[in-house]
């Protein structure tokens, strides 16, 4: 039997965890949940909002633990990870309130009466849980997309029993937060088996084939995408797919700005680009620098700072081995140059140099608008506005985009045309900041057109429920077997009743 291993990426060393999941020990674990699923139907949406709430505070009162497993794991540091613990706990209870407030579940009530067509039925509709969900773990979040993350949070919030494929790079993490959420499920009478888990890649594809699993929820690579996405298409009964994969994310500079805060804009740049060595998947990974003097400092203060930072540590070997071999292919493309490199690493483990390159925008090809995950970036120099326009139609879809500009200045007075080609390219679109950093909040998008994600919903925010939900239509129901929310003495949630929107009072 195969054992999952935790590996320190600082020094390479691995540490045996727990055995992996055999095929019928996931057959149990997805026939668990859906066993579940009627137990946390019954709950209701003030019960769901409770185990939230709990295990948020189960969280928490695990905080060291977690933290200090998941630095030996990741290598993140331990700040960040404090930062990604709260992030985690806010969205848990964010849903909470989501359930509670219950606008999400899209109540409409149409009474039987007479209709231009004809005499009309009594039709009454929601969305209802699809069922039970697999979520596959990511390497860069161990906790924020990860046992406890937003893919599980939203996904209980419906109503949805999980079971989380633990991602390779932190099992003991993995471990420890599904811990704490079965001990939210205990406390509160939840179904013991609302929140499963289960161990290594063949059990992750034994998960989705399992024929109890309704959805799937994936943060990782587009490869790994495709691979489950075949096993899905397999399947008798075909299953909704919620893939993140793959983003460049372009940062575009307009002339005004880099010859107003070229420095500062470089300053801003390298920081987005290694934090969290750079893996992250809203790293900006071309900057659309202008040509002349203004771009040229721009670039060689990006250069200076890719030349001062330290080594960064990556998740695992398979992170640690693409980085070099896509770093060493960029560079060696035709018209693509080396501008500088940071200090390489010394020793043991997955550590990795900064790297900035640049390329011509007339020379930028498909092979350079790949997502490399690590502290990476080509600075693209381009003549003009029309040059610049051509090149950003050529990219693949992002996460986001960001633009600076300058406010009062001529030149960049009309941004529309360069927002016509970014809108279709990105799910966020940003002005005078970075990529990095996704609020958890109910506008955000976080999202966009493939590769980004394979799909028209967020990952991030309160609409990230509409994923493991589908519509149902009751017609010409009694009252008794309505759910509470579609009765006429139901509870205050804001419903649509014979075409209008009603708001609690």
């Amino acid at each position: 039997m195969s054992t999952a291993v935790s590996t320190d990426p600082r020094t390479g060393e691995s540490t045996p965890v727990a055995p992996e999941s055999t095929p019928g020990e996931v057959a149990m674990v997805a026939r668990a949940a859906a066993d579940a699923a009627p137990g946390l139907a019954a709950i209701g949406r003030a019960g769901r909002a409770a185990l939230l709430r709990v295990a948020a505070a189960r969280l928490e009162d695990a905080g060291d633990e977690i933290v200090d497993t998941a630095d030996r794991e990741t290598a993140i540091g331990p700040d960040r990870l404090r930062g990604e613990l709260a992030r985690t706990c806010f969205q848990l209870r964010l849903f909470a309130d989501v359930a509670e407030e219950g606008s999400y579940l899209e109540a409409t009530v149409d009474h039987a009466r007479d209709t231009p067509m004809g005499p009309g039925p009594d039709l009454r509709r929601m969305l209802v849980p699809l069922g039970p969900v697999a979520v596959f773990g990511a390497s860069n979040f161990p906790l924020a997309f990860s046992v406890p993350g937003g893919d599980t949070a939203s996904a209980i919030a419906a109503g949805c029993p999980v079971v989380v494929k633990a991602h390779e790079s932190h099992p003991a993490t993995s471990l420890l937060a599904f811990r704490a959420l079965r001990a939210a499920a205990n406390e509160v009478g939840a179904p013991d088996r609302t929140v499963g888990v289960v161990l290594g890649k063949r059990a992750g594809a034994a998960l989705v084939a399992d024929p109890h699993i309704t959805a799937v929820g994936f943060t990782g690579s587009a490869a790994g995408a495709r691979a489950l996405q075949e096993i899905i298409n397999d399947r008798p009964d075909p299953i909704p797919f919620y893939g993140e994969l793959s983003s460049i994310n372009p940062v575009v500079i307009t002339p005004a700005a880099a010859a107003a805060r070229g420095a500062a804009i470089a300053e801003g740049m390298i920081a987005s680009v290694t934090t969290s060595a750079g893996q992250l998947c809203t790293k900006p990974g071309l900057a659309f620098v202008p040509l002349g003097a203004a771009g040229d400092a721009l670039v060689a203060r990006m250069a200076e700072l890719v030349a001062a930072t330290p080594p960064r540590y990556l998740l695992n070997a398979r992170i640690h081995d693409s980085y070099g071999r896509l770093s060493s292919r960029l560079g060696g493309l035709a018209g693509v140059e080396v501008v500088s490199t940071g200090p390489g690493p010394d020793g043991a483990g997955f550590g990795a140099a900064a790297e900035l390159l640049t390329v011509a925008a007339d020379d930028l090809r498909p092979e350079v608008t790949e997502e490399c995950f690590g502290p990476l970036v080509v600075a693209v120099r381009y003549r003009d506005h029309d040059e610049l326009l051509a090149a950003l139609r050529e990219l693949p879809g992002s996460l986001a985009a960001a633009v600076h500009a300058e406010d009062g200045h001529p030149d960049d007075a009309d941004l529309e045309p360069l927002l016509d080609v970014l809108r279709p390219r990105a799910g966020r679109i940003l002005f005078d900041g970075y990529p990095t950093g996704v609020l958890v909040a109910w506008a955000q998008t976080h999202g966009g057109p493939w590769p980004a994600t394979n799909t028209v919903h967020t990952s991030v925010g309160p609409t990230a429920i509409r994923r493991f939900l589908r519509p149902l239509t009751w017609q010409n129901a009694p009252q008794r077997v309505l759910p509470p929310e579609l009765r006429d003495d139901g509870p205050a949630i804001p419903h649509r009743i014979d075409g209008i929107l009603r708001l609690p009072s």
